[in-house]
């Protein structure tokens, strides 16, 4: 593949930097900077409603669906200039997940209830898999859905669901038969979360912040319309949705600009011998070292970008996405909180608002340093986590 961007592409670039200083409004952008975890989700609807109405909502999506019809090398541009311009992140379950498993295997009467929502910002999306003794080994999933008549009769219970309790809909991976292979009995619903018979409950962050939480069915009615493809075959679907979500994980433009940030308070924290920090030419290499893997998942990244533009569907070479890029955030966290030294230890929630009026203990660039370490420790789980990826990588890429 060529590395070297062509002068329509250096154009496009100048074009999506030139939107994003005008249109991203400065109070999202300053609470994206601040703390990305800690943007509310009336923000997040703003901002996607101004990619919706610019047609920039979902340049992963197929034109006929609502896609840009960019190239890959456009796609990964508009990713980084987005990140560095400190945008925050979409809600990634509508657009990344289940919206192409809608237009992929969905019936038309799906696609039309389903996608113009998802497009819009209008219903937002968690993802129900996880449960309690079913994380890494998803397979083992217990919560069962039985037909009765026109519905399937849903129990059990879901946990670490990603902001459930802002979403409207869940997509569900449940079990509707108990014969042969444990993957072979499991079905992909779409339920609503309102629901009779559904209840949420927060679970708390080690950060302090509230972002997951535990699901419960309670003889929950699903029609059985809202069933993706074939009764149990949605491990099918759900292995095709998860590479599209170990994808989205590699955060390329995110980390680059984390860099430049940890630059800049290295250059104004002591070293504790009369200098600084980054005259510390072990603190230099380590940035160097983390600044040469970016540069590797980087190129990573664009590769798999073009197989889907040629045509190819993103393979098991994606879980390399997702273990470099979460080991990568994990890195610069850490070498962020060396960098703040005892500044990066006092935390208040209030701090991480941009109308706060609480006193802020340390430099301003510190601020939101420890929820990102803090929350971010889990980002070689979530996703399946990375021990899991490098079976995978070693059974279905390397065949060992």
């Amino acid at each position: 593949m060529d590395a070297a961007y062509s002068a329509e592409d250096l154009a496009f670039r100048e074009e999506v930097r030139a939107f994003l200083k005008t249109a991203m409004p400065e109070h999202i952008r300053r609470q994206s900077q601040l703390a990305p975890s800690y943007v509310s989700k009336e923000m997040t609807r703003e901002w996607h409603k101004i990619l919706y109405n610019k047609g920039w909502i979902a340049p992963n999506w197929p034109q006929e669906y609502g896609g840009t019809g960019w190239t890959a090398v456009q796609k990964h541009i508009f990713d980084e200039e987005v990140q560095a311009a400190g945008a925050p992140r979409l809600s990634p379950f509508g657009l990344l997940m289940v919206g192409p498993v809608l237009y992929t295997f969905g019936t038309e009467e799906q696609k039309a209830q389903h996608l113009p929502g998802i497009l819009s910002g209008d219903v937002f999306w968690c993802q129900g898999y996880s449960e309690p003794g079913s994380g890494s080994d998803l397979a083992s999933l217990k919560t069962r859905a039985v037909q009765d008549g026109d519905d399937y009769v849903v129990n059990g219970q879901k946990i670490w669901t990603s902001h459930a309790h802002h979403a409207d809909w869940i997509f569900a991976l449940v079990r509707t038969s108990t014969e042969g292979k444990k993957q072979e009995g499991i079905s992909f619903l779409l339920i609503d979360l309102n629901t009779p018979g559904i209840e949420r409950r927060a679970i708390i962050s080690m950060d302090g912040g509230h972002y997951l939480n535990e699901v419960f069915f309670t003889d929950v009615r699903v029609p059985i319309s809202n069933r993706i493809g074939e009764e149990n075959k949605g491990w099918t679907y759900a292995k095709f949705l998860l590479g599209n979500e170990r994808t989205g994980v590699a955060g390329v433009g995110k980390s680059a600009k984390k860099i430049e940030a940890i630059i800049n308070a290295a250059r104004q924290e002591s070293d504790g011998k009369g200098g600084t920090l980054w005259d510390d030419p072990a603190f230099r290499a380590r940035i160097a070292t983390i600044n040469a893997k970016l540069s590797a998942l980087s190129m990573s990244n664009l590769r798999i970008l073009a197989q889907e533009a040629g045509g190819g569907t993103v393979g098991p070479e994606a879980s390399l996405l997702k273990i470099n890029g979460s080991e990568i955030e994990q890195d610069l966290n850490e070498a962020f909180m060396e960098a703040l030294g005892n500044y990066a230890q006092p935390y208040d929630l209030e701090t991480l608002r941009i109308d706060t009026n609480t006193d802020i203990v340390g430099p301003d660039y510190g601020r939101g340093v420890m929820t990102e370490h803090l929350l971010r420790r889990a980002s070689t789980i979530y996703g399946g986590t990375n021990e899991v990826q490098r079976d995978i990588i070693a059974k279905r890429v390397l065949g060992l």
